[in-house]
């Protein structure tokens, strides 16, 4: 059964850091492209960062880069987000994506967490 369990979200203030992290199991973690999405209330859900599979090429929205750094643990099946001069702007709910694109007859998917809430105070 697939899991991802996304954990470091909380409440802090403008300028802070925040460190997500996503814990994946259930499938082969190394094969999978990973990425951070941002959700606001009456909003669409967004792509904030996304690494590859290996571990590089690394890509961000233009509202992150700079601030935001995406990693990965491939031996820990563990993807991370180190958030750093956190703005008001930036409070959403972050959900953790697995994604394979497609492969002789199997289709491309992919897999959400839960979501965890951060919130940035002015």
């Amino acid at each position: 059964q697939v899991h991802l369990v996304e954990s470091g979200g909380g409440l802090v203030q403008a300028g802070g850091s925040l460190r997500l992290s996503c814990a994946a199991s259930g499938f082969t973690f190394s094969d999978y492209v990973m990425g951070w999405y941002y959700e606001v209330p009456g909003k669409e859900r967004e792509l904030a960062a996304a690494i590859t599979s290996a571990g590089g090429s690394p890509n961000y929205a233009d509202s992150v880069k700079g601030r935001f750094t995406i990693s990965r643990d491939n031996a820990k099946n563990t993807v991370y987000l180190q958030m750093n001069s956190l703005k008001p702007e930036d409070t959403a709910v972050y959900y953790c994506n697995a994604f394979k694109k497609a492969s002789g007859w199997t289709p491309g998917h992919d897999y959400w967490g839960q979501g965890t809430q951060v919130t940035v105070s002015s």
